[in-house]
């Protein structure tokens, strides 16, 4: 095995070819039992840590190798396991026809989002917020603030997105990875105790789980700002001051903030009247994607987007959803039993997993104190940069970010941020589970919203 690390740092061909190689003959004599398992663990989670572990180390070539390890784990499942829609090729696109609307939404709002913050930057708002912020490095403290505000009531990805936006124009293009980190991690928290802020908890929502319920996850999420956000400030001031001043002269294009927050009011709307109004099509058609994308083209005719931004930013939208896939094949039926250490373990795993599947597991189970839930899916995502479609989506405007190793030593405070709001939440509030909001949770059929995949 380390023999194939060491190959990865070179070539990711290599890496994968070895990796086929050390697991081929594993995967035949695991095979004989059913299910198959390497040493005890389903072959699936083994093939899909392996590709999260090249991602990590190969932050160059990402897309290559998501889409290598997705090959590689439909092929094991259509030999093996099958899929939850049933076996072999049926099973499979079965089990693609229930999860494309979730991504087709996804890469419809990656897509249109990346448009809307070049609309926001050619509005000329950022270059004029100097005129309204400090101009220590509390200047981009209050950014980081901003931006978990709007995420309250925006998708987390268009914060992350006009956070970025911002930042790159008042630290002139030179913002730290630990500020970028930061920004991410605001968004994520921003979202965590509101049902309209992260599709998580508006599956919660749409699920029977009142939005009081939820709303006790704004405590540890404003503990855990309080414990990057200072370091993340300090950290960018050093490494670029705030531009003190606005440019002389400036004048602000109010057609495409008009356009910006047309974009962001159809969203939202489209959010609300389709999840609440009519649940029973939510997950049979990419609202939320499509109506982002009617209302950049309707306001086209005022402000034409900058379509020149679309290649660059499919190839990351694209990584994303191949982890998405990936992660939707693991066979996880089960959860361990509710507790505040199962809630607290699920932000870890939300990292590195998809916490869309996490959340519907939990919803079925039954028995979180949903506030727990809300903030560890909904924030967990931000320890690594993968780990959230907002982290994804600041990566298309600064790539420097896909690297988890830099993610992780410049934003370890994130970390850190998690636990000291997790263990905050705990002491001042206890751990109260719900009761159950269906009339029998393991009865429960499994409510998908289609938005964001974190």
């Amino acid at each position: 095995m380390t023999t194939v690390l060491l190959a990865a740092l070179k070539d990711p061909r290599k890496f994968l070819a070895g990796v086929i190689l050390t697991l081929t003959p594993l995967i035949v004599f695991a095979s004989r039992g059913d299910p198959p398992e390497v040493f005890g663990i389903p072959v699936e989670f083994v093939l899909f840590a392996t590709t999260l572990l090249a991602v990590a180390l190969l932050h160059h070539r990402t897309l290559e190798v998501a889409l290598t390890g997705l090959a590689v784990i439909t092929l094991y499942k259509l030999a093996f396991t099958g899929f939850p829609a049933g076996p072999g090729l049926a099973g499979l696109i079965g089990h693609l026809g229930h999860e494309w609307v979730v991504l087709a939404n996804l890469f419809g709002l990656l897509m249109g989002f990346a448009l809307l913050s070049k609309h926001f930057e050619e509005s000329h708002i950022p270059e004029a917020l100097p005129d309204y912020l400090p101009d220590d490095w509390k200047g981009g403290l209050a950014l980081l603030v901003i931006v978990f505000v709007m995420s309250g009531f925006l998708d987390n990805i268009a914060a992350a997105i006009i956070g970025g936006t911002v930042a790159a124009s008042i630290f002139r293009g030179r913002v730290h990875i630990a500020y970028l980190s930061a920004i991410v991690a605001a968004s994520n928290a921003g979202g965590a105790g509101s049902v309209v802020g992260d599709t998580t908890t508006t599956m919660m929502w749409i699920d029977g789980v009142a939005p009081l319920d939820v709303l006790h996850a704004y405590l540890p999420a404003a503990v855990a700002l309080a414990v990057f956000a200072v370091p993340a400030a300090r950290t960018q001031h050093r490494h670029a001051p705030i531009v003190r001043d606005a440019p002389a002269g400036l004048s602000i294009d109010w057609t495409r903030v008009a356009i910006v927050a047309f974009i962001l009011i159809a969203a939202i709307g489209t959010n609300i009247t389709v999840n609440l109004r009519f649940p029973e099509y939510s997950d049979s058609f990419p609202f939320i994607g499509v109506a982002v994308w009617i209302a950049l083209i309707a306001a086209a005719p005022l402000r034409s987007p900058d379509w020149r931004l679309l290649p660059s930013t499919a190839k990351g939208s694209l990584f994303l959803l191949s982890l998405v896939v990936s992660a939707s094949m693991m066979p996880v039926e089960t959860l361990p039993a509710a507790s505040w250490q199962t809630a607290l373990g699920l932000g870890f795993v939300s990292s590195v997993f998809d916490n869309i599947p996490l959340t519907k597991l939990a919803l079925v189970q039954g028995g979180y104190d949903w506030g727990y839930l809300a903030y560890a899916v909904g924030f967990g995502g931000s320890m690594v940069w993968f780990g959230s479609s907002a982290g994804v989506a600041l990566s298309n405007l600064f790539p420097e970010t896909r690297s988890v190793g830099r993610w992780i030593r410049h934003g370890w405070p994130i970390i850190l941020g998690y636990v000291v709001g997790f263990f905050t939440m705990l002491i001042v509030f206890g751990w109260h589970p719900h009761e159950p909001h269906r009339a029998s949770a393991t009865d429960a059929t499994p409510v998908v919203v289609h938005g964001e995949g974190e």
